[in-house]
């Protein structure tokens, strides 16, 4: 009887968690655009979907929940597992401009599930599953970072580029201050790898991020081909 009422206890408490996330809601979002060639340009190396290669553009990583004191909600909600049934209007979309370039190949879907049930059950309260992924792509769509940094004569050509001569481009380009993240190819050099922006709580408009993210990058990054 004392242990049945010990298990009650802790799914009483477990709801009570799962509650309290969902309630305390979030202050932004960081939309987060990675750049493929150089996820790939590791010694861990990337596998291609099974859709194909991936369009050469920057692709989405994520559209995640933040405070504005900096720290991040996660996995918000156990009860609401991803289904792609929800999002098979999108699924064209997801497959051009949220692809995965994880290995083993794999059509995306573990991907986008680990989205949703890490980040995007946080903002449940607001936009379901369907207007959580399609927030995301239609920030996307008004977002083409490549064409900014193209126009700014900053090019994914394998040569090094300031890394303020590219925010400065993004900035110029969006109206809003980035965050760039770089990672390191296997000789260690640095590269560009994501670039962060923040977007208000309706996951619809671009907003000046309330907290940049401290990303620490080389004063001068390659930006490889891909």
């Amino acid at each position: 009887m004392r242990f049945r009422s010990l298990i009650y206890s802790e799914i009483l408490l477990l709801r009570f968690v799962q509650f309290l996330c969902l309630s305390q809601g979030y202050d932004f979002f960081y939309f987060v655009q990675m750049w493929a060639g150089s996820y790939c340009d590791t010694k861990k190396g990337c596998c291609y979907p099974t859709t194909g290669k991936p369009t050469t553009n920057f692709t989405i990583h994520g559209l995640w929940p933040h405070y504005s004191n900096d720290k991040s909600p996660s996995n918000c909600n156990g009860n609401s597992p991803f289904d792609q049934t929800k999002i098979s209007d999108l699924m064209s979309r997801m497959q051009n401009s949220w692809p995965t370039v994880a290995c083993p190949k794999n059509s995306g879907t573990k991907f986008w599930s680990h989205e949703w049930k890490k980040h995007g059950t946080c903002s449940e309260s607001v936009l379901d599953q369907h207007a959580y992924f399609e927030a995301g792509l239609n920030i996307k769509d008004k977002v083409n970072l490549l064409q900014i940094l193209e126009n700014a004569g900053i090019k994914p050509d394998d040569k090094f580029y300031k890394v303020d001569d590219i925010k400065e481009a993004i900035k110029a380009g969006t109206g809003h201050t980035p965050a760039v993240e770089c990672n390191n190819d296997p000789s260690r050099s640095s590269q560009l790898y994501q670039v962060y922006l923040c977007v208000d709580t309706s996951g619809s408009d671009i907003i000046e991020c309330p907290v940049i993210p401290i990303r620490k990058c080389n004063a001068s990054i390659q930006f490889p081909i891909f």
